[in-house]
């Protein structure tokens, strides 16, 4: 053996044996519950008065609403103040459901005359969360902890594999390699590929929608990401929130993938294909400009990019609520609502031309300082001589 051989088979025993130590420590981490690990920064508090006004059809005998609870974690912190209904009188019953942990305010209103009211005053300081992915550090896992399974599985509603989308995988990724490089590859063919329609939306981030039709809001986007993740063999999940300034429609979804040793890491597809389409058609920009923009907001999608202007209310999907519905829900955005054991329609106030409501939110914040929509505002892209003009502030969106 040469002397080059000899060095290069001792730096290659080298990096097996850091890579074994690096993955019999990252599996210590296994665990689906770890709080984010990712850099905050900017931290925002924001003044929370979000309200719904439900309408049961009429003669309803008993209208149940179930209201999410935002809860404090790693990357926000939550100041509940009060809730209360109007016009009739109802105490909530305070419960958690079993597979996700997410926590609701449950409100029965016993034969309902009219529109009632629930209005929620929480305050929530949110930080800016940045990963920084290196894909070189991301550890492979042979076999994932039994905890994971809920994250892994095709499910019945929401995030559902079948034959045709494993094709389409593998028209995505010929060559699987299990790396971050697959999940990378799926984001951006749904970048290319997909077309953000809040008529054609399915509303309950349903891949079998995305997939058929390959358009979609957010939770299509984020619903079809999570299936083919999980197909790659990483746990995946879609989180709901709300995005905390003026909009039609205030929730909004993002994708997370379990990525050893960074933990859940958040993929917001929607908005930055969106963000790259208002650059492409931005006339004050140049050619190299928008190339220099749309490049810088690629990389932070794929770096692992979580906003100061949006909170976390509900993560996962197909579950049962507490107290349990009448069926599992797929998501719940804003609110889920039944009137005598039949789910109310899901509105979606975005929808150009969607004129008829079971029910509506009203909602106000008030920021602690000023804060503009990274995915509006050019800036926040870190491309330095571009010449570009600041959007405005989010909260006068």
């Amino acid at each position: 053996m040469t002397p080059n051989h000899s060095v290069a088979s001792l730096c290659a025993a080298v990096a097996l044996s850091i890579a074994s130590v690096a993955r019999a420590d990252d599996t210590s981490r296994l665990d689906p519950d770890l709080a984010y690990l990712a850099r905050r920064s900017d931290p925002v508090t924001y003044d929370v008065d979000f309200s719904v006004v439900v309408t049961a059809p009429y003669h309803t005998e008993t209208l149940k609403v179930w209201l999410p609870i935002p809860q404090s974690d790693a990357a926000q912190i939550v100041i509940s103040k009060d809730i209360s209904t109007f016009p009739m009188g109802v105490s909530p019953r305070i419960g958690t459901e079993k597979k996700f942990g997410n926590k609701f305010a449950y409100f029965e209103f016993s034969r309902p005359e009219g529109a009632q009211m629930i209005r929620h005053r929480f305050q929530v300081k949110v930080w800016e969360l940045h990963w920084d992915l290196n894909p070189s550090d991301i550890v492979a896992v042979e076999k994932w902890p039994e905890s994971f399974a809920p994250y892994l599985a095709s499910e019945s509603q929401a995030v559902v594999l079948n034959d045709g989308m494993n094709r389409l995988l593998s028209e995505i990724v010929p060559r699987r390699t299990r790396s971050y490089q697959d999940i990378a590859s799926v984001l951006q063919w749904v970048d290319s590929h997909f077309t953000y329609d809040h008529v054609q939306a399915s509303l309950q981030a349903s891949s079998l929608h995305a997939f058929e039709r390959q358009r979609g809001h957010c939770s299509d986007y984020h619903g079809f990401c999570a299936a083919m993740g999980r197909a790659i063999g990483y746990p995946t999940r879609v989180t709901y929130g709300i995005n905390p300034f003026p909009k039609n429609s205030p929730s909004h979804c993002k994708l997370e993938v379990f990525l050893p040793p960074y933990g859940w890491v958040s993929f917001d597809v929607s908005e930055t294909q969106k963000l790259a389409a208002s650059i492409r058609k931005n006339e004050d920009l140049t050619p190299a400009e928008k190339q220099a923009l749309i490049a810088a907001a690629s990389q932070r999608l794929l770096s692992g990019f979580r906003d100061n202007t949006w909170f976390l209310q509900t993560r996962g999907t197909d579950y049962e609520l507490e107290p349990p519905a009448a069926r599992r829900v797929a998501v719940v955005r804003t609110i889920y609502a039944e009137a005598d054991g039949e789910p109310l329609p899901e509105p979606d106030p975005s929808a150009k031309g969607q004129k008829e409501f079971s029910w509506m939110t009203i909602h106000k914040y008030q920021a602690d300082r000023t804060v503009t929509y990274p995915f509006k505002d050019l800036r926040t892209l870190s491309i330095s001589g571009t010449g570009v003009r600041a959007a405005e502030p989010a909260e006068s969106r």
